[in-house]
């Protein structure tokens, strides 16, 4: 019989900040992209209108993977889990920067989603297994912050990579880089085996899951069984928590894989200044999502994200619809980052509450699937909206801009009715007569 798994001495903070590190990697592989776009569209003989269909093939190719990995993810300890989809995303990442046309960079990407998706499910997973809810808030904004620091790193360097040796530097430097970081989580990571095998006399409880009983002894080590998907998705709040990520998701990339070109192509702002916007603004969104979490922790989802969502359609009004924009493209770009960045760890931190610890990588990998099949739905929609004329100007992208802001305006009604049924759920059953 094989013996029990042993509670990991490793800290809250250590896991934490090796997550962190893994999403650096995998976050900065998928944003680096787009601002890139016209670079590598130019080398390849890419339209910039079609620039959306690398976003998209990466986000479809996750988005399969993500219900692949829904079937089998919760049967794996974590950090093995975690060592496949990183190995794939760098293999992935190595190959974009190998590309020689359209097609082959569609495939590489295709390879990049394919892992990087599940790699987050993953991620989050580990994450809300190892921190409680009363904190949850505050370990989420510090994970996400690893999207700021791709941006004011990253991002930066990557395109200041590829400026001075070319587009495909940047994809061979992520790819080295993200070998180096993932060894280093998997060998410091615990083996995180809890979802599967849990400590204590388990009682059978509603759909599969189970609940301790505090008064038996002694507590011995049990099977913990998935829950099935029908139990899962007979669950309101999971369908409500889908319905946020998949509204809210269309949205956003319809807009994103844009940003970029409409800045260079239809505000003129200088190319060699992009890596100056995604500085300043990682920097200022970093702060913005650490003060995030403890807002969420404190206040609940809810608010913040009502807060983080009127900003962000102010700012797409600003910058996208208005043409030209009211205020500088700087501030545009930092409200941008820092907004949507307020609204995200609201939304993650809630989402993390939505499942139960044996189904949660199901859950997220479920969440993940739509997320990334709404996001490549929003950039292909974009790519079939937008028409480049001949000096390169793109337009209809306050079409684009009024549609984003449609859709993100429905978060906080969402949000609202699934945070509700989480703290009814969470709530103790009355006592039995």
């Amino acid at each position: 019989m094989n013996a029990p798994a042993v509670s990991s001495p490793t800290s809250e903070r250590t896991i934490v900040f090796l997550v962190g590190a893994v999403q650096f990697v995998n976050i900065l592989d998928f944003m680096m992209v787009m601002p890139m776009g016209p670079d590598f569209a130019a080398a390849l003989h890419i339209p910039t209108s079609n620039l959306g269909l690398i976003g998209g093939s990466y986000t479809a190719a996750a988005c399969v993977t993500g219900l692949a990995g829904a079937f089998v993810l919760d049967r794996f300890d974590r950090r093995s889990a975690l060592g496949v989809a990183m190995a794939g995303l760098v293999v992935g990442t190595l190959l974009g920067g190998a590309a020689t046309s359209l097609g082959t960079l569609l495939l590489a990407r295709v390879i990049a989603g394919a892992f990087g998706g599940p790699a987050t499910s993953i991620a989050l997973s580990i994450v809300s297994d190892r921190v409680p809810p009363e904190r949850r808030g505050k370990a989420m904004g510090a994970v996400m912050g690893a999207f700021s620091i791709a941006s004011v790193l990253g991002v930066p360097a990557g395109l200041k990579l590829a400026r001075i040796g070319g587009w495909r530097m940047p994809f061979f430097s992520v790819g080295a880089m993200g070998f180096v970081i993932a060894a280093l989580a998997i060998f410091l990571l615990p083996p995180m085996r809890d979802h599967i095998t849990r400590k204590g006399p388990a009682l059978p409880g509603p759909e599969g899951s189970y609940r301790d009983d505090p008064a038996s002894a002694p507590r011995a080590v049990v099977a913990v069984a998935p829950s099935s998907f029908a139990a899962l998705f007979r669950r309101p709040v999971v369908l409500l928590s889908y319905t946020m990520t998949v509204t809210a998701t269309v949205g956003m990339f319809a807009l994103i894989p844009n940003i970029s070109a409409h800045l260079q192509r239809n505000l003129g702002y200088p190319r060699a200044e992009i890596e100056t916007l995604y500085f300043i603004g990682g920097i200022v969104s970093f702060g913005v999502l650490r003060i995030a979490g403890r807002l969420v922790d404190r206040m609940g989802s809810t608010p913040v994200a009502a807060m983080g969502t009127l900003a962000t359609a102010i700012v797409i009004w600003a910058g996208f619809v208005r043409v030209p924009p009211p205020v500088p493209v700087l501030a545009i770009f930092v409200g941008f980052m820092a907004c949507t960045g307020l609204r995200n760890v609201a939304f993650n931190t809630l989402t993390s509450r939505v499942p139960r610890p044996s189904e949660r990588a199901r859950f997220m990998s479920i969440q993940s699937a739509a997320q990334h099949a709404a996001s490549a739905f929003g950039a292909v929609l974009s790519s079939q909206i937008l028409r480049e004329r001949a000096d390169g100007h793109l337009e209809r992208v306050d079409d684009v801009a009024w549609f984003s802001i449609v859709m993100v305006l429905t978060l906080p009604v969402l949000m609202f009715f699934v945070e509700r049924r989480v703290v009814a759920d969470a709530a103790p059953a009355p006592a039995a007569a």
